[in-house]
């Protein structure tokens, strides 16, 4: 039985893009569309199976189009989102970045910081 609390960030180092609180309405909608089944309505079904359906989510579902938003990192896409898709992405982004402990944050900074140490030829890095 696989145990997946979907509320956390990682797990086995999978990113997930969706929250299953905030973004339950959306789940709802997907399951509808996709599968046919109305998850207000459902009784029997076990949490391995509710697991499996969730992770088979098409990117042509409410959650689906949801979560090609928040984990975009294409440029040039980016650039032509509209007003409420960099609203959905920079929201979501600004959530995450709020959950990260201190640690993760100094972890990811010293990282930019190499890398920016890096591109300059600063890092060790031999240029050539």
């Amino acid at each position: 039985m696989l145990n997946v609390d979907f509320r956390t960030e990682k797990i086995s180092n999978v990113e997930y893009w969706y929250d299953i609180e905030e973004d339950w309405s959306l789940i709802e909608a997907s399951f509808l569309m996709q599968y046919g089944i109305r998850l207000r309505a459902v009784n029997d079904m076990s949490y391995d199976e509710f697991c499996s359906y969730l992770s088979g989510i098409m990117p042509d579902t409410p959650l689906g189009n949801v979560v090609r938003i928040r984990s975009e990192t294409d440029k040039e896409l980016l650039e032509s989102f509209t007003p409420e898709q960099r609203k959905i992405r920079s929201d979501w982004l600004g959530r995450q970045a709020s959950e990260k402990s201190d640690e993760d944050t100094q972890e990811y900074l010293k990282n930019i910081l190499k890398a920016f140490k890096d591109l300059a030829g600063e890092g060790g890095v031999d240029n050539g």
